[in-house]
């Protein structure tokens, strides 16, 4: 299934990028999109096509801190149904946990998880199934989303503690010292965003219980339209969310699902798969973007697919494509030559 994004939130970047001074009509012309979609409310935009508008936006506006403006990221961006739902929800950990589970409605080709911490939680964004580097605006945009995000649904002055960015450091720190507020760290294994417990825990003033449960309703129709409702699929999802955390456990994935572990297994029985058949499979997808970044040393591709030790990862690459880790990385850099 080719990963996607809404385009209700390729509309919202467009928009951002047409205040920037960038020509959209001839913006989407060049990245091959089709603009007529954006008034689409049901049309997706494929991930590599999205990453490509965000390539030529730089490009042409020169700037490569695009994106990376509060104001114009409160404005513009453009959450959708899911924004509703969290809207109702009791408080901001609760609609987090919202766009978690319904993030594959903005866009499946992006992950979204929070990850415990002793202060609070980390906020961590990454992408997968791109079959082309996902330019760091693209990514970091994303994150000051989230944050405006936050402070949109609290109405109070959410500060993270700290923010992480795999990205090296830039040639300006001034545009992240802006947009943050925190101290930065780059060059670090993920893109993630700590928030303190206090903020999690705040009051969302617009909460509704009953208006929470019809949203629910809605998105989770969403999903099956989308084909993105069958068990298996939300499991591979919950799987590559949480990999960079250690190998997970079916029963730590059930309860994040709200299953029970033996209903969980005999629904993936029902669709002929497996938990180890899932997890196999995200690694493997995985592996394969990880090791065409260059990015990435070959220990911290197997940390970040949650393997124990590097044996393992590369008796898997053997067995996936019949190439250890670094052939594998050869052949993609050799290919791109080539092409």
């Amino acid at each position: 299934m080719e990963r996607s994004s809404s385009s209700a939130w390729v509309k919202g970047i467009a928009e951002m990028f047409a205040s920037q001074g960038v020509e959209v009509p001839r913006l989407f012309r060049c990245a091959g999109a089709d603009l007529m979609l954006l008034d689409s409310p049901d049309a997706r935009f494929p991930a590599d096509q999205v990453t490509r508008l965000w390539e030529l936006a730089v490009a042409w506006t020169g700037n490569p801190a695009l994106g990376l403006d509060r104001e114009l990221a409160l404005r513009h961006v453009n959450f959708d149904v899911v924004g509703y739902a969290m809207l109702s929800s009791p408080d901001l950990r609760a609609g987090l946990d919202s766009l978690s589970r319904y993030l594959a409605l903005i866009s499946d080709a992006a992950t979204f998880v929070l990850q415990p911490a002793p202060t609070g939680a980390w906020l961590v964004l990454g992408h997968t199934g791109n079959t082309v580097r996902v330019p760091r605006q693209r990514q970091e945009y994303g994150l000051l989303a989230l944050l405006m995000l936050c402070r949109w649904l609290t109405r109070r002055e959410v500060k993270p503690l700290a923010v992480e960015l795999v990205f090296p450091d830039p040639v300006d720190l001034r545009p992240y010292q802006r947009a943050f507020e925190c101290p930065l760290r780059f060059d670090q294994p993920a893109t993630r965003l700590l928030l303190a417990g206090a903020d999690l825990a705040a009051d969302i003033p617009s909460r509704n219980p009953s208006m929470y449960a019809l949203h629910e309703r809605v998105l989770e129709g969403k999903l099956a339209e989308l084909g993105h409702a069958r068990i298996s699929y939300r499991v591979s999802e919950a799987i590559i969310r949480r990999l960079h955390q250690g190998e997970p456990r079916r029963e730590d994935i059930a309860s994040s699902l709200a299953l029970a572990d033996r209903t969980l297994q005999r629904r993936l029985h029902a669709e002929q798969t497996s938990f180890q058949e899932l997890l196999d499979g995200a690694r493997r997808e995985l592996a394969g973007k990880y090791l065409a970044d260059g990015q990435y040393s070959l220990g911290q591709v197997a940390d970040l697919l949650g393997f124990a030790d590097q044996s393992n990862f590369f008796r898997a690459c053997k067995r996936w494509f019949g190439l250890t880790p670094g052939q594998y990385r050869q052949r993609v850099a050799a290919d791109r030559i080539l092409s």
